[in-house]
């Protein structure tokens, strides 16, 4: 594979320029897009390169999209550049630990459909998940040409967060395809994300100019099964980068209060107007939520879906910060045992 192209083509820019020293002329910059688990694929100016992971860098300390700086006659990562946004996850499993999604993203096309899929708690997530991490979502309700209004679903989608951008399309019409240029030109990365069978795949073909598989959703309820099983970088019309990734119907958020409240700042312009900095907004005197609620000014679903996501990211940060805690208390053990040890032994 010849790329023949520029830094600037795959995405650098001034402040990953100036994360450079002396110290790293001779190296090789590339951005990686795809990761494996003990390999990755990453992009040159020139040709794409297969690459090992060093002894100090791990599949789970990179994403796609990052940038890497290379020494040219061995192919050995040196380093991993500063990201510019970072989208993360909780990780699968009962383990409380961070999972990174994709690096070095502008745009996140947070992908539903006009049809049972539309779920306004999961794009909630979604949109709270791009504002921690540094990018601008975009909701695309895809299969425009099978809804009665599909003006209905952008509605409602542009209804979750403050100046909210929404589009409704049929994925498979390249001419409504063209309607996502404005987020695809020179230097722009965009990902994907939203559950199976939204129509993300077809997106990317779109776009893309790939053929990857797709595959029908079930009548029930909608949804689809995987087709995207890897996250991988494209290169799309337009000049762009496109991050694909396997649909993600389960999603934990890590650690993201301020994306929470930022998609929510109609709830927390009520919250700070409360008698009581302490208040639960349930009942409570002087609760400025409540009297929204009961006015009509504040939909009572949404200070529920508000509320479970506050609980959800309060409980997760406190349990990290127990899990740590034991940690230390751990450690401090062991090395107050291994003194006792050592002063046992002296004095025999």
């Amino acid at each position: 594979m010849t790329l023949e192209t520029t830094l600037e083509d795959l995405g650098w820019a001034e402040d990953f320029q100036s994360q450079l020293t002396d110290e790293d002329a001779g190296l090789t910059p590339m951005r990686i897009s795809e990761v494996h688990r003990s390999k990755i694929r990453a992009l040159s100016t020139t040709d794409a390169h297969l690459l090992v992971f060093p002894s100090h860098i791990t599949s789970g300390d990179v994403a796609v999209g990052d940038w890497i700086l290379v020494e040219g006659d061995i192919a050995r990562i040196v380093r991993l550049l500063d990201r510019r946004s970072c989208l993360t996850r909780r990780a699968a499993g009962p383990d409380l630990r961070k999972q990174l999604v994709a690096a070095n993203v502008d745009t996140l096309f947070i992908v539903t459909s006009c049809n049972a899929d539309f779920n306004e708690a999961r794009i909630e997530r979604f949109i709270s998940m791009a504002f921690e991490a540094g990018t601008t979502p975009v909701i695309i309700a895809t299969k425009a040409d099978n809804a009665e209004d599909a003006a209905d679903y952008v509605a409602r989608a542009e209804k979750l967060s403050l100046g909210q951008v929404a589009l409704a399309i049929n994925a498979h019409d390249p001419e409504d395809l063209k309607r996502l240029a404005p987020w695809c030109g020179p230097r722009q990365t965009i990902a994907l994300l939203g559950s199976s069978g939204v129509g993300k795949t077809t997106i990317t073909n779109g776009i893309a100019g790939t053929t990857q598989a797709t595959a029908e959703i079930r009548e029930d309820d909608a949804r689809g099964r995987h087709t995207t099983t890897s996250r991988a970088l494209h290169r799309i019309q337009g000049g762009g980068w496109l991050l694909d990734t396997p649909g993600m119907r389960e999603f934990g958020l890590f650690d993201a209060s301020e994306g929470i409240n930022t998609v929510f700042q109609d709830v927390m312009q009520y919250a700070d107007s409360c008698k009581f900095r302490d208040c639960a907004h349930e009942g409570e005197p002087g609760c400025a939520v409540q009297k929204a609620v009961k006015s009509g000014e504040l939909d009572p679903d949404r200070l529920k879906r508000w509320q479970k996501l506050q609980r959800e990211d309060s409980l997760q940060v406190e349990t990290v910060a127990q899990t740590r805690k034991r940690s230390r208390t751990m450690v401090k053990m062991h090395k107050t045992a291994k003194q006792l040890r050592n002063r046992k032994v002296d004095g025999d």
